[in-house]
Parts: structure tokens; sequence; C-alpha cells
């Protein structure tokens, strides 16, 4: 069964096709710079046990342009993996926000686009772009299913006194406001991940993505009890331009003497703040190449990115009452032998100790980086969001 894969950001457009259930896709690409100057798709298929890609470049309008030249490449030319649309059985799209209307995978009707219009303004940089990815996709994918994987579905198993925040009941009821999470595709494939690794089900872990975006998740037999992001994606760990969990006094205070707006500070605490706003820039690899170099402002940069892990760590064993597992994923999170480091260092109370040759090992697969006699396993787990966005496609429709 062929399923297209469709997870697009707000200028940018990744899609993967897998002809399930098999695991390795047919074929990748990325849109990238879409409705700015510079854009450029690169497509790259897998054949034999090697891969060949092809670049093209040239202003690309929207994201409905931008799946009208995926199409082509899809079908047309040297590269082309199928003979016409008709041979997609499905169209799995990421869509961030689900609020509490969904749960799982869900197969697009009216109804759910209709939900899905009415989160525009809880992910304002998402939501629309994905319902515009739907809406192409069902023009040109015309006898395919049509199924949205929320980002936020995951984390609805967190109970009540994990998810309301402590105000009046009426913002809940009238305006949602609530801790919903966010990265949960990806939490969802790496804790299943580490339940195999750990041969059990019965599990508790604690699963942290270390991306441009960051968010740590505490995972009770499969199901996520806690997380760190909340309302939106701006709370809880530092990370490349957000700040992370903030005292809402300095907000109120800035705008009271100093006489911000809201623009200004929603700016100031999503796109200027955590790595970039305190090291320099927002790339973990710059930041580590300022430290070489003696650079201060990057030092602390790291204090600050580790320790705010380890207080989440600390507090998510504490409401597990315990871990198996650490798992380390995403961006920073696989490639970072260093923030791995620096974030399991002195948590030997907890049974978390890690192994420095194993850590430093690393090579891009699954892997067990504690020492030996460590009571807690430490992993590093590649994400995979396409393809368990494809799985849970694949398994909605069997």
């Amino acid at each position: 069964m062929n399923i297209l894969v469709i997870n697009s950001g707000s200028s940018s457009l990744k899609y993967q096709l897998f002809n399930m259930p098999e695991k390795a896709p047919i074929c990748s690409g990325l849109v990238e710079r879409i409705g700015i100057e510079g854009s450029f798709i690169k497509h790259t298929v897998y054949r034999n046990n090697e891969k060949y890609s092809i670049e093209q470049s040239g202003f690309i309008a929207n994201h409905g342009e931008g799946l009208k030249q995926v199409l082509a490449l899809l079908t047309e030319g040297e590269y082309a993996v199928i003979a016409s649309p008709d041979d997609i059985a499905a169209v799995g799209h990421r869509v961030v926000h689900g609020g509490e209307h969904f749960a799982g995978a869900t197969l697009i009707t009216d109804e759910v686009k209709h939900q899905i219009n009415k989160l525009f303004s809880l992910a304002p940089l998402h939501n629309p772009v994905n319902y515009k990815c739907i809406e192409v996709a069902e023009q040109t994918f015309v006898n395919a299913k049509q199924i949205a994987v929320f980002d936020t579905a995951f984390h609805q198993t967190i109970p009540e006194q994990a998810y309301r925040y402590a105000i009046p009941e009426w913002y809940y009821k009238e305006h949602g406001i609530r801790v919903y999470g966010f990265h949960g595709t990806s939490h969802k494939y790496v804790s299943e991940q580490a339940n195999k690794w750990l041969n059990k089900v019965d599990t508790k872990i604690i699963s942290i993505h270390l991306g441009n975006g960051c968010s740590i998740t505490a995972i009770r037999n499969g199901k996520s009890i806690d997380t760190s992001m909340g309302f939106g994606p701006l709370s809880g760990l530092m990370m490349g331009t957000r700040s992370g969990d903030i005292d809402p006094s300095v907000i109120f205070h800035l705008m009271e003497h100093s006489g911000y707006t809201l623009e200004q500070l929603s700016t100031l605490v999503n796109k200027q703040s955590g790595l970039l706003g305190v090291g320099g820039s927002s790339d973990m690899r710059d930041i580590r190449k300022m430290v070489s170099e003696g650079n201060t402002a990057a030092i602390l940069a790291l204090k600050l990115y580790a320790y705010r892990i380890k207080k989440f760590i600390g507090a998510y064993t504490a409401i597990l009452n315990g871990i198996d597992a650490l798992v380390f994923t995403a961006g920073v999170g696989e490639n970072d032998s260093n923030m791995r480091e620096a974030v399991c260092s002195e948590l030997n109370y907890l049974g978390i100790e890690l192994d420095p040759a194993q850590n430093t090992a690393y090579i891009g697969e699954l892997k067990e980086i504690n020492k030996a006699d460590s009571k807690v396993k430490i992993l590093v787990i590649p994400t995979n969001e396409e393809y368990e966005i494809a799985h849970q496609c694949f398994e909605l429709l069997n």
C-alpha cells in the first residue's frame, strides 16, 4: 500500500512515500523557502540500496504550488516512482494542533477540516498551512484516503491534574486554556522503540526531543502523562530561539515599565531568546564552535540548556515514581554527545550513569549508551516522524 506522508511547516514541506508495511521509504523530499526568494526542491529516490537525488530551484509561491511540483517529480522523468496519482492509496498529513478533539490518526472529513480550521488561533503558523495542504492533496490525489495525524494526539492521555492550569475553570471551558503538548508523533515513536528494546510494555520512560524546538515527556506504559510544552510550543525547555519557561511577571514588568507591546514581547520570547538570545546563535553547532573559542556567553548558554533538561528529568522521575529509560532524540539529542554527557552528569542518584565511550561512539542507529551496571538505560533513538505517520495511517486503514 503506497502511503504519501506530508509534513508541512510555515515555509517548508517535507514528504516521504512508503510502500507499507515496509519501513524504508521509496523516496523522500524537501521543499524549502516557500514564498521566499531562493525556493528549491530536493527529491531523493532509493533504489537497490542506493540513493539518487535531483534538485530544482525557482520561486515557489505557496504550499499548493509546491505540492503540485512534488507530484510532477513523483510521476514524471528519470526519478519518477509512481505512474499516476491513483497509485497513492492514502496521504498522511501531519497536523500540529488537534485540540481535545483528536487522540489518534483520523480519516479527514468536512467535519474534521472544520475542527482543524477552528484551531487556527492556537497554531497560527502551522494549522492554516496544514489545512491548505489537505485541500490541495484532496484535489491532487482524488482517489486517495486523506488522513490527519496530530502532534497533540499522543498527549491526550495526560491526566487533568497535569493538563489544567491553576486559573479559574471558565478559561478552560470557554477558551480551551490547558496543556496540549507537542512533538507527540516523535515522542510516541521513540517510546515505542524503547519499549521494544527493553522488551516490556510496563515501562517508565522520559523522552527528550532536542531540535530547534525542544520538549521532554514522561511516559508510563506507553502513554504520555506529562510534557513540557503546554498551551503552545513556548514553555518548558530552552530552545533554539524560544525562551522556554519564564516567570510571567517578566512580561508584565516589560509592558508596564518599558512600554513593550504584545507583538514585541511575542517576538522576544519566541524568536530572540533561547540559544540565540543567550549564546548568540540558534544553531547548536555554532554555539559549540564559539565555546571552543572561549566565548563566555556561549558557555553559559550550554549550561542553561543542560540545567533546564536536568530539572525536568528530576521532576518527571518523581511523577513516574522511578525511571527505566532516558531517551535522547532529534537533531541535538541524536548528534551532540557533549550535551548528552552534560545532561546525564551527576544524576547517578537516580541510577542514570552514562558510559563516555559508548556515548561518543554513537553512529546514527538505536544505541544504549549507559554503563553496564547502570540501573537506568540511556538510549539514543533516531526519530522518524514520517514513518510513524505512515504507520498510523496503515493501522487505521487495516
